[in-house]
């Protein structure tokens, strides 16, 4: 059975690690404080850690006798009052065993930059993009920090350096699996350059072997062939040319390449990439030979068209299929 208090963490730039999880207010600060004291503390219960925390001061100093059961009544009386806020939407007994997801938000943070953004976008797309549906194998699981070495995965060990100090931090407080820190550095690099928030759900258990090879689509393929590779792991025509547009980050020429927008669809409505005075196409002009195959499929430049129109639209649509290709053949933890 799947975890069913498990958060949906919601990405966002806004926050500090400190502000992320402690408010300034007493209450609020009691609240953060007592939420990671329980979700590292092993045995000992919710209940305890409440008491713990509201009443240190009265338990140093307790007297036997009649004051002693008026200062234990008390406790009990205020701890009834206040633990349902403290803890919101948990189960007392599996708080213990509860994620803090602000807590790997912030420290993706900590180490993201608009410049790193495309890097880690690229190492959610070539984690998720082994997926096959057919035998519901690859997928969402950290697989590919065994994977650095495929001709493919080039350059990708610089970002899994890049988020392995950030999982060193985060493991300090509580575990983090690489396959939700990797989903959750995804979401972040979209919002951290402009992109839509993206709500990703934790309690992705991480494989302990590399994926199967060639299962993600080569850049040489044709809309046709691009097509039929992203039906085995599951996508729509209109899904592969909506997370084709994670492009317009980086250096493939489509707009800026720290700002997440649909300049990629722009570019591609204005023609292909131009040739150099010899008749030879330019060499990395703008984009992949994959980019521009879009273009010669009547199904995928119709989507191209809506979404060069509509940037509210490809937000939205973005975040909608990020959400189905970080969830792809994912092993949930279970309670």
């Amino acid at each position: 059975m799947e975890l069913t208090n498990i958060p949906y963490l919601a990405s966002s730039s806004s926050s500090s690690f400190f502000s992320s999880y402690c408010s300034s207010t007493c209450r609020g600060r009691r609240a953060g404080k007592l939420f990671l004291t329980a979700s590292a503390a092993g045995g000992r219960s919710a209940d305890d850690l409440a008491h713990s925390q509201l009443f240190e001061q009265e338990n140093e100093g307790a007297l036997s006798g009649p004051r002693s059961s008026w200062h234990y009544k008390r406790r009990e009386f205020t701890s009834a009052i206040f633990l349902p806020f403290l803890l919101p939407h948990a189960d007392i007994a599996s708080a213990a065993e509860a994620y803090d997801g602000s807590i790997i938000r912030s420290g993706v943070r900590n180490v993201l930059t608009k410049a790193k953004a495309a890097g880690v976008l690229r190492l959610v797309f070539h984690d998720a993009g082994t997926f096959d549906v057919s035998d519901k194998s690859g997928g969402m699981n950290g697989s590919i920090i065994y994977e650095v070495d495929r001709p493919e995965n080039t350059g990708l060990n610089r970002s899994i350096k890049i988020l392995g100090k950030a999982k060193a931090g985060i493991d300090d407080i509580q575990k983090v699996s690489w396959a939700d820190l990797i989903a959750v550095a995804g979401a972040e690099a979209v919002a951290l350059c402009g992109g839509p928030e993206i709500p990703v759900r934790l309690g992705r258990l991480d494989s302990s072997t590399a994926d199967p090879a060639g299962k993600l689509p080569e850049e040489t393929l044709d809309a046709a062939a691009l097509k039929l590779a992203f039906s085995t792991k599951g996508f729509s025509t209109q899904e592969m040319v909506v997370l084709s547009g994670a492009h317009t980050i980086g250096g493939k020429g489509f707009g800026s390449p720290v700002i997440f927008d649909n300049s990629y669809f722009k570019v591609l409505l204005e023609g292909k990439p131009q040739t150099s005075s010899s008749g030879m196409e330019a060499k990395a002009m703008v984009g992949l030979r994959t980019d521009w195959a879009l273009t010669e499929d009547d199904e995928c430049l119709r989507w191209i068209r809506i979404y060069a129109e509509d940037q509210a639209r490809f937000f939205d649509d973005f975040r909608d299929t990020y959400i189905k290709l970080v969830d792809s053949g994912v092993t949930w933890r279970t309670a």
